[in-house]
């Protein structure tokens, strides 16, 4: 008689403690040798799971990718779209926002928390993205705009 074993998956709750412990880790390896400034970030998806990315430069400045928009390119490469919270983790000793090319990145996938701490401090601040990207241009902003026809702009 073959036995059947029911399996159910639960989402686990990741603290923001946890999440900025999984920042601070990832920190390590960033690659930021011209700035000196390391950042890691810690992305938490809808369904639990932690994509963590650190800050990249490059001698092309312009090239330089930030740690939050490296784990999020992560996660949508796993095939993540939901998220929930993202921890950011500098070495300065009041925690920094993301900048707002982050903010805007992040907000095409929706509102999350964000978490931001320090390496150096215990001191950390939280944010809705809403709240730090206020007005922000969304997909919805484009699909107002695909119902316009170029008559009604008079």
């Amino acid at each position: 008689m073959e036995r059947q074993i029911k399996l159910t998956a639960e989402i686990m709750h990741v603290s923001d403690e946890e999440l900025l412990s999984k920042a601070k880790d990832v920190m390590q390896h960033a690659y930021c040798p011209y700035s000196k400034f390391p950042v890691g970030a810690a992305l938490l998806t809808a369904d639990g799971t932690v994509v963590v990315g650190a800050n990249c430069e490059n001698a092309s400045y312009g090239g330089t990718i930030c740690a939050e928009r490296n784990a999020i390119t992560t996660a949508l490469s796993k095939g993540y779209r939901k998220f929930e919270a993202i921890a950011v983790v500098t070495q300065l000793e009041e925690p920094a926002t993301p900048c707002g090319m982050c903010r805007q990145f992040l907000i095409e996938f929706g509102e999350c928390r964000i978490i931001m701490g320090s390496s150096r401090g215990s001191k950390v601040t939280k944010a809705s993205l809403v709240k730090l990207l206020p007005n922000a241009f969304t997909p919805a902003n484009l699909e107002m705009h695909r119902g316009e026809s170029p008559s009604s702009k008079n």
